[in-house]
């Protein structure tokens, strides 16, 4: 295990950097520290100086890069963390790439994905240039496919790809609204096992939006001849979206005009898609380079805690310079992103750690006072990012696609970049600098959590640990009982003001959480990556006040999330007692006497016979398989797989997830059986549990106590399943799932 040198961090920090950022020999052992990979970092940056200034000494540009990111005052996007100053120097986290309507465009476009997933960047594309289902297809006199099916393709081709060795890709898919297979896709991922690799936003456009304020019907236009296909009512369209998004989070929404409003270069053409998570609206071929100011870090105690605005004015002039010079340093994938990220020059400078910024000030992030300091913060970098980027152009010019640009008018900003500042999720960054994530509230005061599934560890929230010490009622008793309750403002022995500002995400109504952003949007050039939280007992007509007023605020897009509305969730509610208290599923006990039937289905082993029995209740309770062949290893697998499926079902996990997990199983000897391909013994499994118990919907809730499952559900806030590194939860946060103990994450 790696030691700290200079760097202050947590131990999930030095977890973090050990397994996906520091340099590491050929047997996968770290060679450097976290003070090394920054000075690394630092050194490569820097050298873009020279650039420009041959004769430029650049030893104090590196200093101050390599200061500001050892004091965890800033840090760049993961891929300049984890690449800069290595072989392969791939530092951008985000492209956009553009899908046409013909093979050679999608299949092309579908390489340079797997190119750019393997360099580790993620991908956005818009699927609405081609053309519906069954549309007509002139040159092969066949007919279309249609963009979902091609989406499939791509999510295919995801899962086949392990970005850099450290994750997978993640994409994010576009349609358009008035694109005639619109509700095919709003209902594309309502199978949770479907476009796992993929996040998916209905693009909104003005036409649509003053149709639903209207209640009228809107056109579709199939987008290869430009024809009117057909009409729908607004309001129904949105309802569908709306409903799909209480289910499961997807689709978010985009507002497609609002971001082409803010389009720096719209002569180089229009924005269709953005980044995976949403923050990011890019022209095809561009690229986005990230990084986030640390928040918590900007306040000083000179008596009563306030913000050092003239530190946050040099490490905003520093970041802005440190992210130009990411755009020279990077080496890209695809010449033609190199010529458009030149050519743009676009940065995204954004925050963390404003939640905990706000608990050092005592301000609740649910009140005015909170809101106002966010949009005045942010107002406050935008201008100095944009003073930056001038003084940048006065010395290298401005970026060489300002002809023609928003900027080129009489008197207007001598930009060096098209854009300066986005609100990104920086879910591992803020692991890593032991902050909030983003602008997003706190997820937790205390969290219990287990080390090598003995010790229990308590990790408390620094801020609230100095306030209950100095308060007199920090107690370990008291601390594990925040754990449990997941929140402190039921919690009598703490100070009524003190459970007034140590608000958490579920804390906090979900127009807050809308208010917060568009605050941020107001003064950010791109978007903000925001997750507005939704109880469970959440109604469908709430997500839709919420879409409603996110357009009214200005805001540029919504990812909402009600909390434990993706099964994954209810799958693993075992594994959350791990991060939020002691809660646990125990299966049913076994009656005396059970009955049920036996099965049988050829498989490409053998005759495999499934007996399904239910327990005093009629509720499916345990499964035992038995293959025509006895011992050996295939018995002792089949028999655990019984043994795996019983147990899930005396736990009260739907029937549907337990087929979905064993479905399409493949093994080297398929056979065939009345009524389909059987591709393995667990698909056998599978078919046979779906034909007996149909797609029960009996919940843990049904089978358990509801009132455990119900303060179960009040503890584990946003999760939305198990990390598949450490076992851990995995945290729903700006688009992205995080596991807040060993950093893994996924954008989607």
């Amino acid at each position: 295990m790696i030691t700290n040198t200079k760097v202050e961090l947590s131990p999930n920090a030095l977890k973090v950097l050990e397994k996906r950022y520091l340099k590491k020999d050929e047997n996968g052992r770290p060679i450097e520290t976290p003070d090394e990979l920054f000075k690394r970092v630092a050194h490569n940056v820097a050298s873009a100086d020279l650039l420009y200034d041959k004769t430029c000494e650049i030893k104090r540009t590196e200093d101050e890069f390599y200061e500001m990111m050892v004091n965890l005052e800033f840090l760049p996007n993961s891929p300049t963390l984890m690449n800069a100053g290595k072989e392969l120097q791939q530092l951008s986290a985000c492209f956009v790439l553009p899908i046409e309507d013909s093979m050679e465009s999608i299949f092309q476009t579908l390489k340079d994905t797997a190119m750019i997933h393997k360099s580790g960047g993620g991908t956005g594309f818009s699927f609405s240039r081609l053309r519906p289902k069954n549309d007509m297809v002139q040159s092969t006199r066949g007919i279309s496919s249609g963009p979902i099916s091609f989406m499939t393709v791509f999510d295919g081709a995801t899962e086949a790809i392990k970005q850099g060795g450290t994750r997978r890709g993640a994409n994010m898919g576009i349609l358009r609204v008035d694109h005639p297979d619109i509700m095919d896709f709003i209902v594309a991922k309502e199978n949770n096992n479907k476009l796992n690799n993929f996040n998916i936003s209905v693009a909104l456009t003005k036409e649509f939006m003053d149709a639903l304020e209207k209640d009228e019907e809107y056109d579709l236009v199939n987008p290869h001849t430009q024809r009117k296909a057909e009409r729908l009512k607004a309001r129904k369209v949105m309802d569908k979206i709306i409903e799909q998004a209480w289910k499961n989070g997807e689709p978010g929404i985009v507002f497609m005009d609002r971001l082409n409003k803010d389009n720096p270069t719209p002569n180089l053409g229009e924005i269709e898609s953005t980044n995976p998570c949403g923050e990011q609206p890019l022209l095809p071929y561009e690229s986005c380079n990230l990084g986030s100011i640390n928040l918590s870090k900007m306040v000083v105690k000179t008596g009563t805690p306030e913000m050092d605005y003239d530190k946050l004015a040099r490490v905003v002039e520093k970041a802005i310079h440190f992210l130009d010079n990411v755009i020279d340093m990077n080496k890209y994938p695809l010449q033609k992103i190199e010529e458009m990220t030149k050519g743009n020059r676009k940065v995204g400078l954004g925050v963390m750690g404003f939640a905990d910024m706000l608990l050092r000030l005592s301000i609740p992030y649910d009140s005015e006072e909170a809101t106002a300091l966010g949009g005045k913060i942010m107002k406050f970098i935008s201008h100095h990012a944009k003073r930056s980027s001038c003084s940048l152009a006065e010395k290298r010019g401005v970026f060489p696609n300002f002809k023609g640009s928003i900027y080129d008018t009489p008197g207007g900003s001598r930009l060096r970049n098209a854009t300066v500042t986005t609100i990104a999720p920086t879910g591992t960054l803020s692991i890593i600098a032991n902050c909030s994530s983003g602008i997003e509230p706190v997820f937790g005061i205390v969290y219990v959590r287990n080390v090598m599934d003995k010790d229990e560890l308590l990790e408390i929230n620094p801020v609230f640990k100095k306030v209950a010490e100095e308060a007199g009622f920090h107690s370990d008793g008291l601390m594990r009982k925040i754990a449990k309750e997941g929140t402190i403002h039921r919690i009598s022995e703490i100070p009524e003001n003190t459970r007034r500002v140590f608000v958490t995400a579920h804390d906090i109504a979900p127009e807050w959480h809308i208010r917060m952003q568009a605050e941020f949007q107001k003064f950010t050039d791109n978007a903000v990556s925001k997750t507005v939280n939704f109880p469970h007992d959440a109604k469908v007509e709430d997500i839709g006040k919420v879409y409603m007023m996110a357009y009214k605020s200005g805001c540029k897009g919504v990812t909402v999330y009600r909390d434990m509305s993706r099964e994954d969730q209810v799958l693993n509610i075992e594994k959350v007692k791990k991060v939020s208290g002691p809660y646990k599923i125990s299966p049913r006990p076994r009656p005396n006497v059970t009955a049920g039937t036996t099965s049988k289905i050829a498989t490409g082993c053998g005759n495999l016979y499934v007996t399904i029995n239910e327990d005093d209740k009629g509720l499916p309770f345990e499964v035992f398989t038995q293959m025509g062949k006895a011992g050996g290893c295939a018995a002792s697998q089949l028999e655990a797989l019984g043994r795996l499926v019983s147990l899930a079902l005396r736990s009260g996990i739907e029937v549907k997830s337990i087929v979905d997990q064993l479905r399409g199983i493949r093994c080297p000897s398929p056979s065939w059986e009345k009524g389909g391909m059987i591709f393995s013994c667990s698909d056998a499994i599978a078919k046979v549990v779906e034909k007996r118990l149909g797609h029960s919907v009996r919940l843990i809730s049904q089978v358990t106590d509801s009132r455990q499952v119900q303060e179960t559900g009040a503890k584990t806030g946003n999760v939305v399943g198990v990390c598949p590194d450490c076992g851990n939860a995995l945290i729903h946060e700006s688009g992205c799932m995080v596991c807040k103990l060993c950093g893994f994450s996924k954008c989607n």
